[in-house]
């Protein structure tokens, strides 16, 4: 459980450092992304 808890305040730090998105359909992209990424790993 930490595991996942610790890749998904990663991939939020890296989404919204690199993509910057300043409105809320940009974060909610980010979010997507950071969703899909952990379905991913959790596979």
């Amino acid at each position: 459980m930490k595991k996942v808890v610790m890749i998904l305040f990663a991939l939020f730090f890296v989404l919204f450092s690199i993509e910057g998105c300043n409105t809320v359909k940009g974060v909610g992209k980010d979010i997507e992304k950071a969703g899909e990424a952990i379905q991913r790993s959790a596979k």
